[in-house]
C-alpha cells in the first residue's frame, strides 16, 4: 500500500478512535451494543481493517453521539479508505500473479506422466509412475509437504526428550522501559502515567509466611500468590495486565479547581483541558476539593484477567494548605455523567464505592467488581475523590486474579501519591476572558 493510501486508512481509523474516546465505554461494551466481535471493532479503530459496508460504521457513530456533520465526514473518509484498500489488493495481485494459475516454466511438460523429475529433485516413486495429469507445481507441493512433515516429526521427537521441569530462573516477561521525563512547557501535550509493575513475584519462603496478612505494596511493586495445587503446572511469571492513569480529568470536561500559592497576577490563564497536567506542574498546583482519576486497564494477552477489588490507601493527612483556589470555569455542566467510584477522603478509612452515571436522564449502571479485562477488551475506571477538611496524599490498590494467580498493583501519580486539598476558607478566583485577568469568583 502506498503512503497516500495508507494515510486514507489511518485517517478513517483515527476518526473512529476519536469518537470512541468521547464515550466512557470500552471496546467490548461498544462491540456488544453493535453485535460485532471486540477484536473486529479494535481492528477498525487501529487501521488494521476497513469495513466493506458503511452500516456498522453508521451504528458506531450513532452510539458515540456523532453529529450529522461528523457522520457525513466519516462517510467520506470511509469511501477513501475502502478505495485505498481495494487499490492495494489489486496491485498486490498483479505483482504476485495470483489472478490465474501459476506460470509454467519453459521446457517442462505439464501432462506427461512419464517425464523424468527435474534435475536435483529425487523421484517420489521410482517403481510406480506418477498419476497422469498431475501438474509440476502439485508434485513440488507434495515434496515440500513431505519435507515439512519430516522436520516437524524430528522436532517433536527432540522436544519429547527434554525434561518437563526444565525452567531457568529469570525466564519471565521483560519489564517495560521507565517513563520518559515529562515536558514542563505550557502547551505541551500531557503524558499519561503508564506503569508496568515488576514481573518478579513476591512470594514467601515458608508456608507460615503465606498465612500472614497482606501488606501494602511499595511504589512499582505488586504482590502475587501463585497456585499451589498438586501436579499443577507453574503459571507464567509476570503481571498479566497493564494500566495508565490520568489525574487531571475535569468535571464534565470543564470544571476543576487548583490551589496555587501565588497571587492572581502571577497565575497564567486557564489551559485547555488536554494541557492541564503541564499547566499545573509549572504552577506547583494541587487539586482543590476534588481529584478525578481516569485509570485505563487491560490485559497483556487475550487471557481474561479478573479485577477483584479497588481499595484506597491514604498515606498523608494534614490541614488544607495555604494559597488561593483558581477555578478553571465559571460554571459549566453536561448531560452525561459517567459511572464512577466515589471516594470520601475525609473518612478515616475511605472506601471506593461504585456509583451510577446518568445520560440525559437515563441511568448508567455502576461498574461493580469483579470485572474481566483482556488485551481485546480494556476497561476505564473513573475515581472521584473529594475532601473538605484535609490535605490528603493517597493512592489506589487494584487486586487481580488470572489462571490461578492473584496479585495487587499500586496505581499512583508517576510514582508519587495523588494529592487533594480542601478549599473552604481560601480565596477563590475565576478567569474573566473579556478583561483577561483573574477576578473573585462569583
Amino acid at each position: 500500500m502506498s503512503e497516500a493510501q495508507d494515510d486514507d486508512v489511518q485517517e478513517f481509523a483515527a476518526s473512529l478512535t476519536r469518537m470512541k474516546e468521547r464515550t466512557d465505554r470500552s471496546y467490548g461494551q461498544l462491540a456488544r451494543r453493535l453485535n460485532m466481535n471486540t477484536s473486529t471493532l479494535h481492528r477498525y479503530c487501529a487501521g488494521d481493517a476497513v469495513p466493506l459496508d458503511f452500516a456498522p460504521v453508521e451504528r458506531f457513530a450513532a452510539l458515540c453521539g456523532a453529529t450529522p456533520q461528523e457522520r457525513l465526514e466519516l462517510h467520506r473518509l470511509w469511501i477513501l479508505a475502502v478505495a485505498a484498500r481495494q487499490r492495494s489488493r489489486t496491485a498486490a495481485a498483479e505483482a504476485t500473479g495470483t489472478a490465474g494459475t501459476p506460470p509454467e516454466p519453459a521446457g517442462e511438460p505439464v501432462q506427461d506422466p512419464v517425464s523424468p523429475e527435474p534435475a536435483g529433485e529425487p523421484a517420489l516413486d521410482p517403481v510406480s509412475p506418477e498419476p497422469p495429469h498431475r501438474p509440476w507445481f502439485r508434485r513440488r507441493r507434495f515434496l515440500v509437504s513431505a519435507a515439512v512433515a519430516t522436520a516437524l516429526l524430528a522436532t517433536l521427537g527432540s522436544l519429547s526428550a527434554l525434561p518437563d521441569d526444565d525452567r531457568r530462573p529469570g525466564a519471565s516477561d521483560s519489564v517495560e522501559a521507565a517513563d520518559p521525563p515529562r515536558a514542563t512547557r505550557p502547551g505541551t501535550p500531557r503524558p499519561k502515567s503508564t506503569k508496568s509493575p515488576s514481573p518478579s513475584p513476591k512470594t514467601s519462603s515458608s508456608p507460615s509466611a503465606g498465612a500472614s496478612k497482606k501488606s501494602s505494596p511499595k511504589p512499582g511493586e505488586r504482590t502475587e500468590e501463585p497456585s499451589k495445587g498438586p501436579g499443577q503446572q507453574r503459571p507464567p511469571a509476570g503481571v498479566p495486565l497493564t494500566w495508565s492513569a490520568d489525574s487531571h480529568v475535569w468535571q464534565a470536561g470543564c470544571g476543576h479547581d487548583y490551589v496555587i500559592a501565588r497571587s492572581p497576577r502571577q497565575v497564567p490563564p486557564p489551559p485547555a483541558p488536554q494541557d492541564a497536567e503541564t499547566w499545573a506542574g509549572t504552577q506547583n498546583a494541587v487539586h482543590g476539593r476534588q481529584t478525578l482519576v481516569e485509570v485505563s486497564v487491560q490485559g497483556r494477552t487475550s487471557t481474561a484477567v479478573v479485577l477483584e477489588a479497588l481499595r484506597v490507601r491514604v498515606v498523608g493527612r494534614s490541614a488544607p494548605g495555604r494559597g488561593s483556589s483558581y477555578a478553571m470555569d465559571n460554571g459549566c455542566g453536561g448531560a452525561l455523567t459517567p459511572r464512577y467510584f466515589d471516594v470520601d477522603l475525609d473518612k478515616d478509612r475511605p472506601i471506593a464505592r461504585p456509583a451510577d452515571g446518568n445520560d440525559s436522564g437515563v441511568t448508567i449502571p455502576a461498574m461493580r467488581l469483579p470485572y474481566r479485562v483482556s488485551a481485546e477488551d480494556p476497561e476505564v475506571l473513573l475515581i472521584d475523590a473529594r475532601t473538605k477538611g484535609c490535605d490528603c496524599s493517597w493512592y489506589l490498590e487494584l487486586d487481580w486474579s488470572s489462571q490461578g494467580r492473584t496479585g495487587t498493583v499500586r496505581i499512583d501519580d508517576h510514582g508519587r501519591p495523588f494529592r487533594t486539598t480542601g478549599i473552604d476558607g481560601l480565596p477563590r478566583y475565576s478567569y474573566d476572558t473579556s478583561a483577561r485577568k483573574w477576578v473573585p469568583y462569583s
